[in-house]
């Protein structure tokens, strides 16, 4: 289990990503270099880089920690009941940005390792990540290049992977006390350890590596796009769904917060501004109720044709 070799990789992904999404918003992202030291509930180091009030990203991050930890917590140990209790470590990481412009899609992305390290036995590792993508309006060819950049990056791994987690982002980033999807998916995987360390590390970097054509190319498409009032008003409406999933439902949210994780870094993903109503609906036939009865369902993007 070389998690040098890992760490090494994720530093470099952070800065490729965070080199490129400087380039596309014009302003720079803050560095913030951190160290928890020993007597500290988690122990190791991380990066985190963040923009606030971009041209581009009104708000967004992305984060590289490695901690180390005496007890897994109980959000980590779901499928793992066994491990309970075990020393660990972890690695990752994560991506959330908020774009400016109602038009241009918020995004998420994150790779890991995780290794419980058991009294007396030998180290248990497994491997998870994904990325998912959440319009505000939805646009069919989008989505389409979205999915089909996920199946080409998990395409060298097995034809099975892509159908399998796609469907497991499907279910998991639902929003289960409203029935209603988070966003158009993507590809989510956790506890991955088929095929040992080297399979489990090379499909995380293949993720990873695919982010930037993933979403570089719709940023691009959109960022123009003129909006108003209107829009941005909806968007902050759907961006309350957005919170409300990932301090209800999100593990890695909870996982963090529950093992004395940095609290700012981890409300990292959540929006600069958002707004509930009581019982809002769209009004039909209008672009907002076309996002719910086009998008917010599950489609079968990447066999889909491509539109405008």
């Amino acid at each position: 289990m070389n998690t040098i070799a890992v760490r090494d990789y994720l530093l470099g992904l952070q800065t490729r990503i965070i080199d490129a999404l400087q380039a596309a918003d014009g302003k720079p992202f803050l560095r913030d270099a951190w160290t928890r030291e020993p007597g500290d509930r988690l122990t190791g180091d991380g990066i985190t880089r963040l923009i606030e009030e971009g041209d581009l990203f009104e708000r967004g991050g992305c984060n590289f920690s490695h901690v180390r930890g005496a007890t897994m917590p109980l959000s980590a140990t779901q499928h793992r009941p066994d491990l309970a209790g075990a020393p660990f470590e972890a690695q990752g990481v994560s991506l959330v940005l908020h774009p400016r412009n109602p038009h241009v899609p918020t995004v998420h992305m994150n790779v890991r390792l995780f290794a419980a390290l058991p009294a007396g036995r030998e180290a248990v590792s497994w491997f998870g990540g994904g990325m998912d993508l959440t319009p505000i309006y939805g646009y069919e060819a989008d989505a389409v290049h979205f999915h089909r950049a996920n199946r080409a990056a998990l395409a060298p791994f097995g034809a099975d992977l892509y159908p399998r987690f796609k469907r497991w982002c499907d279910e998991y980033f639902f929003l289960k006390h409203r029935t209603e999807p988070r966003g158009i998916g993507g590809v989510f995987f956790d506890d991955f350890a088929e095929g040992g360390f080297d399979n489990g590390f090379a499909l995380m970097r293949a993720v990873g590596d695919a982010f930037l054509d993933a979403y570089l190319p719709i940023i691009e498409r959109r960022r123009d796009t003129s909006y108003g009032e209107r829009e941005r008003d909806f968007q902050a409406y759907r961006r309350g769904r957005y919170v409300e999933f990932n301090l209800v439902w999100d593990r890695g949210t909870h996982f963090g917060l529950h093992s004395g994780g940095r609290t700012e870094a981890i409300l990292m993903s959540m929006p600069p501004l958002a707004r509930w109503r009581y019982d809002w609906q769209p009004e039909p036939g209008s672009a907002e109720a076309r996002l719910y009865s086009d998008f917010l369902r599950p489609r079968d993007w990447a066999d889909e044709p491509e539109a405008r």
